[in-house]
């Protein structure tokens, strides 16, 4: 979503600086956006975020590892980004004359079955915290659901097999998940902004999908049409996956929800 939101903030003609440890992204980024600044290192170095925030109104934090399985198999780093990356972010911005710092959380911080999701409850729980140590700055968090075609979605890998007429594997097609586009996501961000009142999760109005009902609108939208369906390979739920997300830990999104029909799902995918 770094893209699209910085592309927003200039049109909004705001000075930009871009924390990357992704040195072909920020030579992009650097081409597209000829005006920002960019930095290479990683959130969790304190030298490369002291140098980032260092002239700065805000800061938007996405930075993350956030691949579910990978992270059960690669714990350090998923820890590193989320958590101890978030920690050194927050620490600095208490030396800064900050107006806010927010961040983007996920619903698998409210339901914590995996090194991912509970990287980013720990998050969320900093964010909390540093409002209450420094209440000059806003702390705000986002807290998502999926955002179709991110970085990583297997969405982008069902399209590119199904348009080749290939099989897929796919894990349980009675799981349900909140997804939501990117326009939606970024615009999010800035509603958290103008009407978020502290560090509590700002969630937005969601549906859900299942994955069978995705799969479906994908291969209606993509696959050949030759009459011939595609092999889906069935893999079953994956280390750290809950079969029904919430996005909310009580009330209103912490049980099944609404959910869009393969026919509204087929216009956003």
């Amino acid at each position: 979503m770094g893209t699209p939101l910085i592309e927003k903030l200039i049109n909004r003609k705001a000075k930009v600086n871009v924390l990357s440890r992704n040195h072909g992204k920020l030579m992009e980024l650097q081409q597209k956006f000829p005006t920002i600044e960019t930095i290479s290192g990683d959130v969790s170095d304190r030298f490369a975020v002291k140098h980032a925030i260092s002239n700065v109104d805000g800061v938007f934090h996405l930075a993350a590892s956030k691949h579910v399985t990978l992270a059960e198999k690669q714990v350090r780093e998923c820890v590193l980004s989320n958590t101890i990356g978030s920690l050194t972010l927050l620490e600095e911005s208490l030396n800064r004359n900050l107006e806010f710092v927010l961040g983007i959380s996920t619903d698998k911080a409210s339901q914590v079955s995996g090194v991912y999701g509970a990287s980013k409850f720990l998050m969320e729980r900093l964010f909390q915290q540093f409002e209450q140590l420094n209440p000059n700055c806003d702390y705000r968090i986002v807290r998502y659901g999926n955002v179709l075609y991110s970085t990583g979605s297997v969405l982008c890998k069902w399209k590119n097999l199904l348009s080749e007429g290939k099989g897929i594997m796919a894990t349980d097609l009675t799981a349900t998940r909140f997804f939501w586009t990117v326009d939606q996501a970024i615009q999010l961000i800035f509603d958290c902004l103008e009407n978020a009142i502290d560090a509590s999760p700002y969630v937005p109005e969601m549906k859900a999908m299942s994955i069978g009902d995705v799969l479906e609108a994908m291969i209606q939208k993509y696959a050949p049409k030759n009459g011939q369906l595609p092999e889906v390979k069935i893999i079953g739920l994956q280390p750290g996956e809950n079969l029904h997300e919430k996005i909310l830990e009580n009330g209103k999104y912490s049980n099944e929800v609404e959910r869009y029909t393969v026919e509204e799902i087929i216009e956003l995918v």
